[in-house]
């Protein structure tokens, strides 16, 4: 997996590019993606989203990595 905070570039393609959170399309070279991070309980969560709109429509009370 990529690194999620990196900038999504050349190294990147479908195979190992993270999904958006909300649509669940792959993220490949999107100057608009987006990364939520957040720790809780000395853990670090992340959320991926395509762009402000996907971004927008989150629900924060998912913040529960799967």
């Amino acid at each position: 997996m990529t690194d999620p905070t990196s900038d999504i570039e050349e190294d990147v393609d479908e195979s190992n590019a993270p999904e958006c959170d909300t649509c669940g399309e792959k993220i490949i070279r999107e100057p608009t993606h987006r990364v939520v991070t957040w720790v809780e309980d000395g853990k670090v969560y992340h959320r991926n989203f395509c762009d402000d709109d996907c971004r927008a429509e989150w629900n924060d009370g998912d913040r529960v990595d799967a």
